[in-house]
């Protein structure tokens, strides 16, 4: 088998992708990790010993999975070169989706509360004349808001993708045989044009 080859093919094929666009929302650009949680977005990594490092790229809910894995490969090449390395060697990766569930109820005429100032969540409080404040919750007794608010609401799952890894970094020539091993500077060059770096604000 020839090693070389398979490694080409990887890079390549992530470099090809097709990009997700969904809507008028827009893809996570290559940047560093903002935000907590289930909406933490951009690349992150954090070293375990020298030459050796957890590197993790997480997507928003329009990011395809193989933008996810390409922007995870740029950033174990690009994190090689500025530490001195020529290449690095992928000793664990995984690609995750995550997904996450929320309950829009509806207001008259099946207008979403989120209409009102956008609010998701799982549980709402209520006021309602004769009744005084309530509770709704989509997981407890459905979705009825009863009397003249109606009873609609929406389901909408939100699935996002985030690929992480341990990278170990080396000097030298790439080993012929070793095909986990990737030439940090030739996947810089293959990756790096496809990569959608964050609009200036001017």
């Amino acid at each position: 088998m020839n090693f070389s080859i398979g490694r080409k093919a990887i890079v390549a094929a992530l470099a090809t992708s097709t990009l997700l666009v969904a809507g008028c929302a827009t893809e996570t650009p290559y940047r560093p990790a903002t935000g907590q949680g289930f909406y933490r977005t951009g690349y992150s990594d954090r070293m375990v010993e020298p030459g050796r490092f957890l590197v993790s790229f997480a997507g928003n809910s329009v990011t395809s999975r193989d933008t996810v894995e390409r922007y995870l490969f740029f950033r174990a090449a690009e994190l090689t070169l500025q530490n001195g390395f020529d290449y690095f060697v992928m000793a664990d990766r995984d690609t995750n989706l995550q997904s996450r569930t929320y309950s829009t109820p509806g207001f008259g005429g099946g207008w979403g509360y989120g209409g009102f100032g956008g609010f998701w969540g799982p549980s709402w409080r209520f006021y309602g004349r004769g009744f005084g404040w309530r509770a709704w919750d989509p997981w407890y007794g459905g979705g009825g808001w009863g009397g003249p608010w109606g009873n609609d609401f929406d389901i909408r799952t939100i699935d996002r993708y985030e690929a992480s890894a341990e990278i170990v970094m080396q000097r030298g020539p790439i080993p012929r045989d070793n095909i986990r091993a990737f030439d940090a500077r030739k996947v810089v060059e293959t990756i790096g044009p496809s990569v959608r770096l964050p609009e200036q604000r001017r």
